[in-house]
């Protein structure tokens, strides 16, 4: 059984949509915008909103769901054996970059890591943690996965949300350190 192509009309609607919002956010907290303004802004009707996203959450769930693959991305943007002392350079620039639309983001990951935007990235980066530690043959594959994709989603919001106080460069850092012992730990 093979899937249709996506419908590039569909698309480029929801790209307007996502575009709309984020430029939406810029001005206003999530909880400020209205779907009228958000929909006059992208140029679309309000029905094809509802055709594309349930609600506002939604929508913003999927703008933001990039940040989520630029994470995952980030942490696995190295060769060879990790050295705990140099983060990868992609994991720097993520921190750099998600300071633009800081303030979505902290409505979307609560702190903690819980909120919609803490459970797209919690299943992306344990599914890519466990993929990759499986091939490898490292042991508890499903133990170490779910505890770098807790971490990485908690220490994230976290600092997002100013619990934890750091430059972008200095969080790369500091994480990068807990994510590498957590994959050198013992467990035996």
């Amino acid at each position: 059984m093979s899937t249709a192509p996506p419908d590039p009309r569909a698309e480029r609607t929801r790209a307007k949509l996502r575009r709309a919002l984020l430029e939406e956010c810029a001005d206003s907290p999530l909880a400020q915008v209205s779907v009228a303004a958000l929909v006059r802004r992208a140029g679309v009707g309000r029905a094809t909103f509802y055709l594309h996203y349930a609600d506002l959450e939604a929508l913003a769930t999927d703008a933001c769901a990039d940040i989520v693959r630029d994470a995952v991305d980030a942490l696995h943007a190295w060769r060879g054996t990790p050295d705990p002392a140099s983060p990868p350079p992609a994991l720097r620039e993520f921190f750099d970059r998600i300071t633009a639309h800081a303030g979505l983001y902290r409505e979307l990951l609560r702190p903690g890591g819980s909120g919609p935007l803490g459970l797209v990235l919690h299943q992306e980066l344990r599914a890519r943690s466990r993929a990759e530690r499986a091939l490898a043959g490292a042991p508890e594959p499903d133990l170490i996965a779910s505890a770098v994709a807790a971490t990485f989603a908690g220490v994230l919001a976290d600092w997002l949300h100013g619990l934890i106080g750091a430059a972008p460069a200095e969080i790369a850092q500091r994480v990068w350190g807990l994510l590498i012992t957590l994959h050198r730990a013992p467990l035996d």
